[in-house]
């Protein structure tokens, strides 16, 4: 297992979950889609700034997005930028901050299905048991005794957001080769506009400027940092197992709605949260192992040289600095642990 990748996604995870409480509290004076809009300008500005700092001392050697990648950005900017943060405010807007944080889990759930089954992705059935835990989970905290068709409109906008955002999670991978920051940094640049134009549109006003400094702040780390680390981890894991790891988020996010907004600690909650972590712990201790072959093919990325990149250089270069440039892999049939990165997405 790729130690630092996985902390990468749980450093992503821990920022977004932070988030999420954070911006139930913001939420007290701003519209949903103000709010929305806010988090994600926050995120694209200070990735702009860091954007500039970072290709002016040259110390970030990651691809630019190529044309052919825009359409898979376009894609994944309308989903998660503008349809998941707006579904996510609504329903924080109806359920607990603890409830919400804790059915975000599902984003994981989402995204590993549809990894799975519409993007091709290999599986087992540690992996799938694990899936289904968070599942039972998230079933276990929204069993209302009493419901009525209200009980249902917020938990319905949170799963949709999770939605929105699998889709997401699924088309980034397509563009994670390219720079992150780059990246996260247009979905926050456009996002954030989207969003405060559809809460103009729909009569809202701008919050204090207390709100916005804040809100703003928390989109560049919960929203924008996060994204990096998240499109960093899915180089070397792979969407689904990404996802899992991004599944403590709601965890973090819940433990600190208790403490922010003096929510009671239930059985209900503890047996939902139980659940979920062993969902997730299936996925942290999976191992697999077997005899591969990798075939030629060619791209642009970010690497050291390494056993998949053996490739010569017109002049020296230090085997263990990183570098990006256009080349090529040669085919390869060996067998150690892998995850389904980027170059591992062979068929099982």
């Amino acid at each position: 297992m790729n130690l630092s990748a996985v902390l990468l996604a749980i450093g992503s995870a821990v920022l977004f979950g932070l988030a999420a409480p954070v911006a139930k509290f913001l939420l007290e004076t701003s519209d949903p889609w103000m709010l929305a809009g806010i988090l994600y300008c926050g995120a694209g500005l200070g990735l702009f700034g860091v954007h500039v700092v970072l290709r002016g001392i040259g110390s970030l050697a990651e691809a630019r997005l190529t044309r052919r990648e825009l359409p898979w950005l376009a894609a994944a900017v309308m989903c998660g930028g503008v349809l998941g943060p707006g579904l996510l405010l609504l329903g924080l807007a109806r359920v607990s901050a603890s409830a919400a944080s804790l059915l975000l889990t599902l984003e994981g759930v989402l995204t590993a299905l549809l990894a799975w089954f519409v993007f091709k992705e290999n599986f087992d059935r540690r992996i799938a048991l694990g899936m289904l835990s968070i599942v039972a989970g998230a079933t276990v905290l929204n069993w209302p005794s009493e419901a009525t068709a209200d009980d249902f409109i917020g938990p319905a906008a949170i799963v949709g957001a999770c939605f929105a955002w699998a889709l997401d999670n699924n088309l980034t991978r397509k563009v994670s080769l390219s720079d992150p920051v780059q990246i996260a940094m247009i979905k926050g640049l456009v996002a954030g506009p989207v969003s405060l134009g559809i809460g103009h549109l729909s009569g809202s006003v701008l919050p204090p400027l207390s709100t916005i400094g804040l809100g703003a702040a928390t989109g560049f780390l919960g929203y924008g940092v996060s994204l990096v680390l998240f499109v960093l981890a899915l180089r070397h894991l792979g969407t689904a197992r990404t996802g899992a790891y991004y599944s403590i988020a709601p965890f973090v996010g819940a433990v600190v709605s208790v403490s922010l907004f003096s929510e009671p600690v239930t059985f209900q909650l503890v047996s939902a949260g139980a659940l979920m972590a062993f969902g997730v712990w299936l996925h942290l201790s999976e191992r697999h192992e077997h005899i591969h072959e990798h075939t030629e093919f060619a791209h642009e990325h970010r690497h050291v040289h390494d056993e998949h990149h053996d490739h010569s250089h017109d002049e020296p270069v230090d085997a263990g600095r990183a570098h990006s440039h256009w080349h090529a892999h040669t085919p390869l049939r060996h067998a150690h642990p892998h995850t389904p990165d980027s170059h591992h997405r062979h068929s099982h």
